[in-house]
C-alpha cells in the first residue's frame, strides 16, 4: 500500500471519528423563560421559583435551563397568562384565581371560601380528578399547568379599622381576588384586584381600606403592620394552590426527559414552598405576638362568618347554574369533598382537639 495514501486516509478517518465523538457528547442547551406575578426577590414564592430554575439545571446536567423574570420585568404581573398562551414566554408562576375573567371555573383550582384545606385539596388534585380537569380546561388556552406551591390556610386580612360587626364591612375597599372577593362583595365590600407589589402603597395612601395577602410569613415582610393595625384570621382561602404553567405546544416539543425533569422539579418546588410557608408562618406569628407592632389579632365576628357562609353557597350555586365549566369542576369537588371532610373530622380534627387540651411541650 502507498504510504502517503494510507496516512491521508487514516487522517481523514481520524478527523471524522473525532467529529463523531464530539457531536455524540456535545450538549445542546435549551433555555426557558418563566415570568412571575410577583417579584423574583419575594421570599418563599419568588425565591421558590429561583430554586426551581437551579434544580432544573441540576437534574438536566445543564442541558435545560430556566431564566426567571419577576413581575413587570418582561410582561405585566397579571399579563403572564396571555403572554404564555400566545407563546411569548415559555411559562409562568402565578395563581389560577387571577384568571377567573377567562373562565370562572379557574377560581376553583386555587381555593374557595370554606373549602378544602391543604392536604384535602392535594388529594383532590392527585387522585380525585382535579388535575385532569384543570389541564383539560387550560388546554383550550394552549397551556399545561403544574402545581407550583401551596400557601396553606391564608389569613383574612389587614384592616385600618376594627371589624366589630357585619355593618363595619359596608363600603370598604379591599384588595381580595377570586371567590373570596365575590363573597366579600356580597357582604358590602368593594373588592379590588391589584398585584402584590402595589398593595402596600395603596393601603398606606388610603386607596384601599383593607387587604389580604397570605399570612404572617409574607405579610410582615410586606410591611402591612405599619399601616393597618387589625389583623384577622380567615376562611376565604383555606388551602391555596399556586401554579407553574407552561405553553402547551412548547412543552410537548421538549424531549421526554426534559418534560419529566420539569414535572419532577415542579413537585419538589411545590412541596418546598408549602413547607416553608408553614415554617415561616410559625416564626412570624411569634414575632407578631411579641407586641412589637401593636397589632390586634382576632377573628371575624360571628355575623360576618355566617353571612359569608351563606354568600359562598349562593355564589357557588349561581355560577354552577350559569357556567358549564364551573359546574363540571364544582360537581367533581362536591362528589369528593364530603368523603375527605368526613376523614378530616374523624381523626385529624379529633386529634387536634385532644392535643389542644395540653401537652408536655407547652
Amino acid at each position: 500500500m502507498d504510504r502517503r495514501k494510507f496516512l491521508k486516509t487514516a487522517a481523514v478517518g481520524a478527523t471524522a471519528s473525532a467529529a463523531f465523538t464530539t457531536n455524540l457528547y456535545a450538549k445542546t442547551t435549551k433555555t426557558l423563560k418563566i415570568c412571575l406575578s410577583w417579584p423574583k426577590t419575594l421570599p418563599i414564592m419568588g425565591e421558590g421559583a429561583l430554586w426551581f430554575a437551579k434544580r432544573v439545571e441540576e437534574l438536566s446536567g445543564g442541558s435545560l435551563k430556566v431564566k426567571i423574570f419577576g413581575a413587570n420585568e418582561l410582561v405585566p404581573a397579571l399579563g403572564v397568562f396571555d403572554a404564555c398562551s400566545k407563546g411569548l414566554i415559555d411559562g409562568f408562576h402565578s395563581g389560577p384565581y387571577y384568571w377567573k375573567g377567562k373562565n370562572m371555573a379557574f377560581s376553583l383550582f386555587s381555593a374557595f371560601p370554606f373549602g378544602m384545606v391543604s392536604d384535602e385539596v392535594e388529594a383532590w388534585f392527585d387522585f380525585a380528578g382535579g388535575m385532569d380537569i384543570w389541564r383539560e380546561l387550560y388546554a383550550r388556552y394552549n397551556l399545561i399547568p403544574f402545581r407550583g406551591g401551596n400557601t396553606g390556610n391564608q389569613m383574612g386580612g389587614w384592616f385600618r379599622k376594627p371589624i366589630k360587626s357585619l355593618a363595619d364591612l359596608k363600603g370598604l375597599k379591599m384588595r381580595i381576588p377570586g371567590l373570596g372577593g365575590e363573597v366579600m362583595a356580597r357582604l358590602g365590600v368593594k373588592p379590588v384586584n391589584i398585584p402584590g407589589g402595589e398593595i402596600y402603597t395603596a393601603l398606606e395612601r388610603g386607596v384601599i381600606d383593607a387587604t389580604e395577602w397570605v399570612g404572617p410569613s409574607l405579610d410582615l415582610i410586606m410591611g402591612f403592620q405599619k399601616v393597618a393595625k387589625y389583623y384577622y384570621t380567615g376562611w376565604h382561602e383555606p388551602g391555596t394552590i399556586l401554579e407553574l404553567t407552561f405553553n402547551k405546544k412548547k412543552f410537548e416539543r421538549l424531549p421526554k426527559e426534559h418534560q419529566a425533569i420539569l414535572e419532577a422539579a415542579s413537585r419538589e418546588m411545590h412541596s418546598r414552598i408549602f413547607n416553608e410557608f408553614q415554617y415561616q408562618n410559625a416564626i412570624k406569628l411569634q414575632e407578631l405576638l411579641s407586641g412589637k407592632y401593636d397589632v390586634v389579632l382576632g377573628n371575624f365576628p360571628d355575623d360576618v362568618n355566617e353571612a359569608a357562609k351563606k354568600a359562598t353557597q349562593e355564589i357557588l350555586n349561581e355560577y354552577a347554574n350559569k357556567y358549564k365549566d364551573f359546574a363540571m369542576v364544582y360537581d367533581n369537588i362536591k362528589s369528593f369533598f364530603p368523603k375527605i371532610r368526613k376523614w378530616t373530622d374523624t381523626l385529624p380534627k379529633w386529634y387536634l382537639d385532644i392535643r389542644d387540651k395540653g401537652f408536655i411541650v407547652d
